[in-house]
């Protein structure tokens, strides 16, 4: 069995240290593990001595995420956005420019919402035992989902919930529910102790429950655009199998796998063994056999689109005069890319009075909005502002799709000063410092359904 390399540092963007270690050789794989884990006493635990046999095969890459285990005790602000940065910044150090991605448990999410915005560094996704989102509706079809532990979240409340799980943390109680199936249950207990207090405090594992139970990845599952595989245990006890189901069904093409078997995580080998055959058979027949040569990448990727637009700029190029304002305007478009830029972002098109741009995320694109509303206080003129994230389709150095449509139809219906956000925009954004204002439901030119729109706050 391969032997876990040693303990290396990735900085996040936000200032966060992801502590990573790599081993193996072969094609990249990123392993995103599941809740709270410590890389100097995970290999302990069978389930995650399963990942150390994929070195035999693949150049593995696994973290703590931030708040765990040897990274940094903070989770920033914890949004889906901020935790997979995680999942970039370590990627990067590690210098891995394309992987295949397996994610565990509370890592779906991440892996989701990182595949669907960077489809051209991922090869492959494997989903184990993960969810897009925890609600109610997932528990309707029995009494055993139900009685799994995000059922019996669900009945209790989740404040209480978490209270009772941060009460027990430390104990080597809390940690039980997630490995089934100990071959002695004292001696298991004595280990997980020691294990759930060096890898995080009690608050902390309240907090990453808390956001776990906000996140929301289901508006990305069908922008994923390469070979997914989902794989849920029939009688999971932390997760009910119509989470598996749900996901498979909403990512286009993926292959589901309903394994026989009543485990999360398990203690006994041969169940986590079960993992291995779909896995195995699943990356030979995307690759064709060879593990070497990517898969052709979309055109089509999820992107937080960013439009602005002046208000009242003709009254104020009149004002001035056709030559004072061009010159204005030349040193606003040079102010803005530069404030686009500045903020991860790329300007796509200046649209005479406005301009188009991407991002990675939302809290980038309202940095940028908020620069270039700054920038034109210079000129005399307020900017309205309008994003969304959502699929978007590449035409040469352009984009369309009706991911820039809606966040087009957003803008217009912001006034001067304002930055306005899709509800999509708004559920990413949950746990960040970003707060929204509710501007009510509006039906967008062009764009079927009604849209609950939203003002991000002190823009």
């Amino acid at each position: 069995m391969t032997t876990p390399g040693e303990i290396q540092y990735a900085r996040t963007s936000d200032g966060i240290d992801i502590a990573y270690t790599v081993f193996g050789e072969g094609p990249d794989m990123l392993v995103a593990p599941g809740f709270v884990t410590h890389l100097d006493l995970i290999w302990d635990l069978p389930p995650f001595q399963s990942i150390l046999t994929l070195g035999e095969r693949f150049r593995v890459i696994v973290f703590d995420k931030r708040g765990t285990g040897l990274s940094d005790r903070s989770l920033g602000f914890g949004s889906l956005e901020d935790r997979t940065e995680d999942i970039r910044a370590v990627l990067d150090a590690a210098g891995s420019e394309q992987v295949i991605l397996y994610a565990i448990s509370e890592s779906g999410p991440m892996a989701v919402y990182y595949t669907a915005m960077n489809p051209d560094r991922v090869k492959a996704l494997i989903l184990f035992g993960t969810l897009a989102k925890v609600h109610s509706g997932l528990l309707a079809e029995s009494d055993f989902a139900r009685g799994t532990w995000a059922g019996r979240a669900l009945e209790q409340g989740i404040d209480a919930f978490l209270e009772d799980l941060a009460g027990k943390w430390g104990q080597g109680v809390a940690y039980q529910d997630f490995l089934s199936h100990p071959p002695d249950p004292e001696a298991a207990q004595r280990v997980l102790a020691r294990y759930e207090r060096s890898a995080c405090t009690p608050q902390m594992c309240s907090e990453i429950m808390r956001r776990n139970f906000e996140m929301d990845a289901r508006p990305f599952l069908p922008v994923i655009s390469v070979p997914t595989l989902v794989m849920h245990c029939e009688h999971d006890p932390i997760l009910p199998v119509e989470a598996g189901r749900e996901l498979a069904q909403a990512v286009p093409g993926a292959r589901y796998v309903e394994l026989d078997g009543d485990f999360h995580g398990s203690w006994r080998r041969e169940d986590m063994g079960k993992l291995r055959p779909p896995m195995t058979e699943f990356i030979l027949e995307v690759f064709g056999g060879s593990q070497d040569s990517p898969d052709e990448v979309d055109d089509r990727e999820l992107a937080t689109v960013l439009f602005t637009d002046f208000v009242a700029s003709t009254e104020r190029a009149t004002e001035v005069g056709d030559a004072a304002w061009k010159s204005m305007l030349d040193g606003h478009e040079r102010t803005a890319e530069e404030a686009i830029g500045r903020a991860g972002g790329r300007l796509i098109e200046k649209t005479g009075d406005g301009l188009l741009a991407t991002f990675t995320g939302p809290s980038q694109a309202v940095s940028a909005a908020r620069a270039v509303q700054d920038a034109a206080l210079g000129l005399g003129v307020g900017v309205r502002a309008g994003i969304h994230t959502g699929e978007i389709e590449h035409r040469g150095e352009r984009i369309g799709g009706i991911g820039v449509h809606i966040a087009a139809r957003v803008m217009s219906l912001a006034s001067s000063g304002e930055i306005l956000a899709s509800r999509t925009v708004r559920d990413l954004s949950v746990g960040s410092k970003l707060e929204f204002e509710d501007r009510g439901t509006h039906t967008l030119k062009g764009v079927s359904d009604s849209w609950q729109i939203f003002a991000v706050a002190g823009a």
